[in-house]
């Protein structure tokens, strides 16, 4: 299918991470992305920035291969599920979506 809007990929999304796991493994990889941009904003450090993208990358493909079973979003649509990565964490974190 193809996605004319955010708005109209997000349900989409949103059914890729059923699985609390998906959801908890994407929200901690995440957390710790945004330590290291912090880390390496604060430090100078560019390795930390790389880091980062490692982090939240992996954990959030480690949670579609061993939980959700599924082939992640961010090959097909990679703009819109980094998108839906950070509004997924700000309704985690705001609890709008269970954690």
């Amino acid at each position: 299918m193809r996605y004319n809007s955010f708005a109209e990929f997000y349900p989409f999304y949103l059914s890729e991470h059923a699985k609390r796991a998906t959801r908890r493994i994407h929200f901690a990889g995440s957390s710790l992305a945004l330590a290291l941009l912090l880390a390496a904003l604060v430090t100078g450090r560019l390795g930390l920035f790389l880091l980062a993208v490692i982090c939240g990358y992996g954990f959030a493909w480690a949670g579609h291969l061993f939980f959700e079973k599924n082939r992640p979003a961010t090959f097909k649509y990679p703009l819109y599920s980094l998108m839906g990565d950070w509004k997924m964490f700000w309704q985690i974190l705001t609890g709008k979506i269970a954690f």
